[in-house]
């Protein structure tokens, strides 16, 4: 089957069919750098990570950017409030920049000990402030917008398809609003484009309205647009940005440039605690550090990677403990395959169909990107492998090497998980793997030489640090297991 994607805009799966046969242009909302990453971003990039990956591995040129917000994004995610980076830096005593150059640093470590690629552009907001006027100065040119006192605000009431991303109709924004008597704005609905800088506020640039800062929503449409162009395949980002940050960035693109924004618009759902969205405003998060401290990155990775991305992913340490089992499992026959085929035998085949996983494999993928499945489908290669092993016999090598190859691609490649066992979750080398070779070859010796209690001795003592040996007529292998059993 063609890959399909669920795109929001539309509420239904669709075939993809890029804007370009051989290439893909695709934008998601960065991190706003206030505070370090939690599970809830994990979720986002890991899923959109994977999307990138599987493209790629489609043959896709993907053009990938995911911006920082390091200005503008207010506290209320709308038009009050105060600058997310400027009441932080009030509390950390820092200057603004301070703080989003140490949580951007902060970010991506983290991603990249999940082993998240990095964006092939990742714009910062601040960084993109003439583009943001240009944009603003065009949608004032086509009366779409208005100066308010120093702020410059979009006339939702002139754009008669606004609102076609979430399906709220005008008359439910305004359920339960009204217009103060002090608002500049003209409709409760109207979103601002520019912000007036009141006295003392840091983060501030000269504009043909006096000195302010931009929107929030204002920023991706001038960055994406810059990089991707005025038309471009795929946004993504998480449900709670459907509305109102994604509904106006398509209101604020299209009114200045009469095209359509963007083709398929992708949402990933949110982590939640006992049913509840996790986030910093509710105080329910566990940030990646903290949760690396207690397991490792991969483990989280793949934790993430058992739900759809469109699914919610309800966050809990027995949850977590499960996924590290299953990971570890499916680790230790990556291993055993591996060591198999670097063994050499030609041996018995063990008539896996190894073309039917992938095919499976690729299935579930294409349905708008099923990981759960595709896991699934790894676990059935798994069992048919350690099936074969278990007879005893010597595994032909050349088989062995299709399977480990099958698996660098798809578990490695596509899904982003470390089966090398030659790095660690933040990307640097581990001798592990090679200790533990020295170890077995050492006792290898020592049981030739009849040495019987020494040789138990490394095997008990690597037991007891979580590590199994299991001696085979083609060799002794070793997989993880709670330390102590």
């Amino acid at each position: 089957m063609p890959l399909v994607v669920y795109n929001t805009l539309t509420r239904t799966k669709e075939e993809f069919r890029p804007l370009q046969p051989d290439a893909v242009k695709m934008y998601v909302c960065g991190p706003t750098v206030y505070g370090h990453s939690h599970l809830g971003h994990a979720k986002s990039y890991v899923s959109f990570d994977v999307i990138v990956r599987y493209l790629r591995f489609l043959g896709y040129k993907v053009l990938y950017v995911q911006n920082i917000t390091d200005v503008g994004h207010l506290t209320d995610d709308a038009d009050e409030g105060e600058d997310k980076l400027v009441k932080q830096s009030r509390v950390d005593r820092v200057h603004p920049m301070q703080l989003a150059e140490m949580y951007t640093r902060s970010y991506y470590e983290d991603m990249d000990a999940l082993n998240v690629m990095r964006p092939d552009i990742a714009p910062r907001a601040s960084g993109h402030i003439t583009e943001q006027i240009a944009l603003v100065e065009k949608l004032l040119s086509h009366g779409l917008a208005y100066v308010a006192n120093g702020s410059v605000y979009f006339d939702v009431p002139h754009d008669a398809a606004y609102g076609k991303l979430s399906r709220r109709t005008l008359d439910e924004m305004n359920a339960g609003t009204r217009i103060e008597v002090k608002s500049e704005k003209r409709h409760p609905a109207d979103f601002a484009l520019w912000k007036r800088a009141e006295p003392g506020h840091i983060m501030r640039w000269p504009s043909p309205w006096g000195e302010g800062f931009p929107g929030w929503h204002l920023e991706c449409s001038a960055m994406s647009m810059k990089y991707l162009g005025e038309t471009f395949d795929i946004h993504g980002g998480g449900l709670e940005n459907q509305f109102p940050h994604h509904e106006c960035e398509i209101a604020q693109s299209e009114g200045a440039t009469g095209k359509p924004f963007v083709k398929y618009w992708l949402h990933n759902n949110m982590v939640t605690v006992d049913g509840k969205k996790m986030g910093k405003s509710l105080g329910n998060f566990i940030t990646l550090k903290d949760a690396f401290a207690r397991w490792t990155p991969q483990v989280v990775r793949f934790f993430i990677l058992q739900s759809h991305y469109r699914s919610t992913l309800d966050f809990s340490a027995d949850a977590l403990e499960a996924a590290g089992k299953g990971l570890e499992k499916l680790l230790n026959t990556i291993r055993n395959v591996q060591e198999a085929a670097s063994a050499g035998a030609t041996g018995t085949p063990t008539g896996i169909d190894l073309e039917k996983h992938r095919a499976a494999f690729i299935e579930a993928m294409n349905d708008d990107f099923n990981t759960p499945l595709a896991i699934g489908g790894l676990f059935d290669l798994g069992r048919e492998v350690n099936q074969a092993l278990a007879r005893g016999t010597p595994m032909d090598a050349q088989e062995m090497n299709a399977i480990a190859s099958f698996y660098r691609t798809l578990a490695g490649d596509v899904l982003g998980l470390t089966v090398e066992s030659r790095v660690d979750g933040a990307g640097a080398r581990t001798i592990e793997p090679d200790l533990l070779a020295l170890f077995i070859a050492l006792r290898a010796d020592l049981r030739k030489e009849k040495l019987w209690g020494l040789s138990d001795k490394i095997r008990d003592g690597l037991l007891a640090l979580g590590v199994s040996l299991e001696d085979k007529k083609e060799g002794t292998t070793w997989k993880r297991t709670p330390a102590g059993h």
